[in-house]
């Protein structure tokens, strides 16, 4: 079993930049590929960006660039460095991780990040 909790979310004006977090509980966090999600109103869940164990990136092609995903397996954190943010941004952004070796992901509560001025 794996707690996610992320933190760091907040109005944020466009252009600007922020930091999230997500702590995980429990052990093996090092065995688990982290992605960061993200549900705007009224849209579907949508992947913004992955890490798998040995460190391969991928990213949604929207935030490309911009968005740097990145994990401290030793204090079992990962991070999402979000600059140039835009309007579109704006959603709830959730910390997901997945056992490499199958089974069922993990989700955290998720975090605001609105993108206003």
């Amino acid at each position: 079993q794996v707690q996610l909790v992320e933190s760091g979310g907040g109005l944020v004006q466009p252009g600007g930049s922020l930091r999230l977090s997500c702590a995980a509980s429990g052990s093996r966090f090092g065995l688990y590929t982290m992605g960061w999600y993200r549900q705007a109103p009224g849209n579907q869940r949508e992947v913004v960006a992955r890490m798998a164990p040995f460190g391969t990136t991928t990213y949604a092609d929207s935030v490309k660039g911009r968005f740097t995903i990145s994990r401290d397996d030793a204090k079992n954190m990962g991070y999402l460095q979000m600059s140039a943010l835009t309007p579109e941004a704006t959603a709830v952004y959730y910390c997901n991780v997945a056992p490499i070796s199958g089974g069922p992901p993990y989700w955290g509560q998720g975090t605001q990040v609105p993108v206003s001025s």
